[in-house]
């Protein structure tokens, strides 16, 4: 069974990992943003396929209106509340094992 403890454990860091490396992603995206980054920079571009498959679906659910994108701050919640409950979740079911 510790082998499965083992690895429930790697997959919660790995997840961990992941969505940290999503929340600085989208932090960095959201503060170039402010100073209108060149579209054809390799690391805008590379920052924009990163977080747009999550931003967009948020984009959707706004109201069309708003004069401030707040897509990324409902993403931060949204990672944050990953980090909290499904990390600390598999954490918790690896330790069980």
């Amino acid at each position: 069974m510790f082998v499965l403890s083992n690895f429930i454990s790697a997959f919660a860091y790995m997840v961990d990992i992941a969505l940290t490396i999503l929340y600085w992603c989208i932090l960095v995206r959201a503060l170039i943003s402010w100073v209108s980054p060149d579209p054809f920079n390799p690391i805008v571009q590379f920052l924009n396929r990163i977080t747009e498959p999550l931003l967009e679906p948020i984009r959707r659910l706004m109201p069309p209106n708003l004069p401030v994108d707040l897509s990324p701050i409902i993403a931060f919640f949204v990672i944050i509340f990953l980090k909290q409950f499904l990390v600390k979740s598999l954490f918790d079911l690896a330790a069980r094992f």
